[in-house]
């Protein structure tokens, strides 16, 4: 996915306002398994995927919980860091070798105090996050480990190619086995 996609994607930019961010992007790669960002570190950068799956998860008693995935044009970041500053609390791992968009959260701050328009753009990035993690959050409250498979089939079904099962079932709330019977039953 190019650049002018993704920054379209979340705001409309003028052309002088789209040329100042994409000036400040840099084009990063890394293989599969990399870990993009690690717990307990003040992230430094945000980044898009213009290639690739990634996964947020977190060291949980029992094992890994992933909780969230990023495919082509999905923000990746760490919003405690972007924020607040402050460390975060996720990992993110590549499932697949991926490309980036690389963006410094300083330089993209400076930015937004220049030009209202990337103020703006960076404005609906946050808002855009804080809707997804809502809906997460009342999806796991609110919806059987059923439904939430079938609105992971409807809303993102080449998830089910690229990514594994077991990573799919924590994803879901569920282990692998309630989640291959959830499948069997479909059938």
């Amino acid at each position: 996915m190019d650049i002018d996609k993704i920054i379209a994607t979340l705001y409309v930019l003028p052309e002088p306002s789209k040329a100042a961010l994409i000036a400040t992007a840099k084009q990063v790669t890394y293989p599969k398994g990399y870990i993009l960002l690690k717990a307990d570190r003040i992230e430094k950068n945000i980044y898009f995927i213009k290639k690739g799956v990634v996964r947020a998860y977190s060291d949980a008693p029992g094992g890994q919980v992933t909780f969230w995935f990023g495919v082509e044009g999905a923000p990746v970041l760490s919003m405690k860091s972007y924020i607040t500053g402050e460390k975060s609390y996720e990992n993110i791992e590549l499932l697949e070798d991926c490309e980036f968009f690389e963006l410094n959260i300083a330089s993209l701050k400076a930015l937004y105090e220049k030009d209202i328009h990337l103020a703006n753009w960076g404005r609906k990035l946050a808002e855009h996050e804080l809707v997804k993690t809502e809906e997460r959050l009342i999806a796991m409250q609110f919806k059987t480990a059923q439904e939430r498979y079938m609105d992971l089939i409807g809303s993102q079904p080449a998830l089910l190619l690229r990514v594994q099962l077991g990573y799919i079932a924590s994803y879901l709330g569920m282990s692998q086995v309630s989640l291959s019977r959830i499948r069997a039953g479909l059938k």
